[in-house]
């Protein structure tokens, strides 16, 4: 049976990238591509909505794929794990599913998850993120869910330690973590995890090099994943058997990072 996919936000690029790979996927059919501006009239008739529109429209998406009793992949960044409660109970009173993913590379889950798993042993740690000149909205989604892992990581020892936080220059705080966001031309994205202790540091970078070739397996994980979705799930992580056990800071079985294309994710330690 072939599901019937509508893209709000298909005219942009990471809409290109998801259409493209949604067109070549087996059982899956693009049958609308929408606009930011677009009348949401058109997702009538869909089986799955995907949304890589903007932070503003972004949550109208969510709503108007609920009310049609749609599941919807949300892939536009601006989403912290407020906004997701917000949704929660309209996904709940709707019986349908939202998944939302901050990032579609797997090397970025993983970094987020290695830079989680770290978290409870280092007292302070900050987030480095760079995107294009373009991108709307910062902090990342990325870097908020990175922030927010960590927090949850450290739910036993506490808060990072994060001097000055009142000035400006420090940066955000998102769960007491800061975050530094960097916009300009050259760059795609990428994220550094700096984690320090007495005497040490610890970084986990993330570049994307080539964003259709880094996403395309995380998309088609999703995809699958949020057509047969209930209620709200939060990154690709909850499809991935990564083996981090966060919160005993240990690994239960090595990690393979694999060979995914057009992506680097690399830990240093200085």
């Amino acid at each position: 049976m072939t599901t019937r996919v509508a893209i709000v936000g298909g005219t942009g690029k990471l809409g290109g990238i998801i259409r493209s790979v949604v067109e070549a996927e087996d059982g899956f059919d693009v049958v609308a591509v929408l606009s930011s501006g677009s009348d949401f009239s058109a997702l009538d008739g869909a089986d799955l909505v995907i949304d890589a529109s903007t932070p503003a429209v972004s949550i109208e998406v969510v709503r108007a794929a609920a009310q049609r009793g749609i599941n919807v992949l949300v892939g536009t960044s601006g989403w912290s794990a407020e906004r997701i409660a917000q949704m929660r109970p309209i996904v709940d009173a709707a019986g349908t599913g939202a998944v939302f993913i901050p990032n579609f590379s797997l090397g970025s889950v993983l970094g987020s998850a290695l830079a989680a798993a770290a978290a409870p042993f280092f007292p302070s740690i900050e987030i480095v993120e760079a995107h294009r000149e373009s991108k709307v909205d910062s902090p990342s989604g990325t870097a908020v869910r990175t922030a927010e892992l960590i927090a949850t990581a450290r739910a036993e020892v506490g808060p990072v330690e994060s001097p000055h936080v009142d000035q400006r220059a420090r940066g955000q705080q998102v769960a007491s973590v800061p975050i530094h966001s960097l916009r300009r031309p050259g760059v795609i994205a990428r994220q550094e995890t700096i984690l320090a202790g007495a005497g040490e540091s610890l970084t986990i970078v993330h570049d994307t090099i080539e964003p259709a070739l880094a996403y395309g397996p995380g998309i088609r994980l999703a995809l699958t994943a949020a057509r047969d979705a209930s209620g709200v799930v939060v990154g690709l992580d909850s499809f991935l058997d990564i083996g981090l056990r966060v919160h005993g800071g240990r690994t239960s079985r090595p990690v393979d990072e694999g060979a995914v294309p057009g992506q680097v994710a690399r830990t240093t330690g200085a």
